[in-house]
């Protein structure tokens, strides 16, 4: 079928002339490093969750959105937004919609109706040139996933590193999308432009709390990251001339606070362009992050798609270990229930 062209408007007139909310004019006066923060995917559970943390944060929001009547619906009234399929959209519609953005928050996924990943196709034709970079910070912040690196890994790091690489999400891989989120990052990172990788483990919108994002590097976390702390870090990055050229997975540890500021945690971390990281520092880190897993059993191998940790300890769950995929993961796999 012939593809909708993409449209850029914006979408102001559809609300009114509706003012800011006093709340976020306070947070951006008293902003030290206000930016206009481009945001992809900004409508969905995610990418909402980032625009209200911008808006808390002192920025505003240009939120580039597929569907203009539901962002206007969805979205709070301080958010200008531009319509822009990134499914079908070109580079120069693309530096269009971003214009007067100083950075970019990429939070969108998904395919276009070639079956091309979403991710894949806009850092290789929409990223680039999108953002004027300016600065020693990150120009644009990539929402990617912990495990992309996995299923690529040869059987012998696979059974060294089994807690981590015997899990449901890299045991199905759904449509193989972590090897293309991956090649996506890699885009990124050749694309000349300033950035930071940001790859949450287990998403959580509910059932687990607000707590310490924990930031590691080697590809080996696994556990759950609580959406708001994700979002949090995806705004906090932005300022982090630390983050820039990095990637780095994300896991929320609950019961502790978050600290004051991510600087000391991201200055540790290695740059992409140092090479991967030895393997003896993989291990170290998988060994750290291993006690870190939720529940009793701390054995994520147990573990089936759609199915939890507190089921685990309770023996409702109870996977042998190399087992292969029962109907049940595979239906879920495939969306079903």
């Amino acid at each position: 079928r012939t593809a909708r062209r993409p449209r850029y408007s914006d979408i102001a007139s559809r609300r009114g002339a509706q003012q800011p909310r006093s709340s976020y004019m306070l947070a951006l006066l008293s902003s030290s490093a206000a930016y206009n923060v481009a945001v992809t995917g900004a409508t969905g559970r995610t990418g909402r969750l980032v625009v209200d943390s911008l808006l808390k944060s002192g920025h505003s929001v240009t939120a580039l959105v597929r569907d203009g009547d539901k962002a206007a619906s969805v979205l709070p009234a301080a958010v200008a937004c531009r319509e822009l399929d990134l499914a079908t959209a070109g580079a120069e519609e693309m530096r269009t919609a971003c214009a007067g953005a100083d950075k970019l928050i990429w939070c969108a996924t998904g395919f276009t109706d070639a079956g091309e990943l979403i991710d894949v196709r806009g850092m290789k034709e929409l990223v680039p040139g999108a953002i004027a970079a300016t600065g020693e910070t990150p120009a644009v912040v990539m929402l990617s996933s912990a495990g992309v690196t996995r299923p690529a890994w040869d059987d012998a790091k696979k059974a060294r590193l089994i807690g981590c690489s015997d899990i449901p999400i890299i045991r199905l891989n759904p449509g193989g999308i972590l090897g293309k989120k991956c090649e996506a990052e890699q885009a990124l990172r050749e694309s000349g432009v300033p950035y930071c990788v940001v790859r949450p483990t287990g998403l959580k919108f509910e059932g687990w709390p607000q707590g310490r994002p924990f930031l590691s590097q080697g590809d080996v976390a696994v556990g759950r990251c609580n959406a708001v702390d994700l979002a949090e870090t995806l705004v906090g990055v932005l300022g982090e001339a630390a983050a820039a050229g990095k990637t780095f997975e994300l896991f929320t540890l609950a019961g502790y606070p978050p600290p004051n500021s991510l600087s000391q945690t991201l200055e540790r971390l290695s740059a992409d362009a140092a090479g991967q990281l030895p393997e003896a520092a993989v291990d170290a880190a998988y060994d750290l992050l291993q006690q870190c897993l939720p529940g009793e059993e701390q054995d994520a191998t147990k573990l089936e798609m759609g199915r939890t940790y507190e089921q685990v300890d309770s023996g409702e769950v109870r996977r042998e270990s190399g087992a292969p995929p029962t109907e049940r993961e595979l239906s879920v796999a495939g969306g079903g229930p």
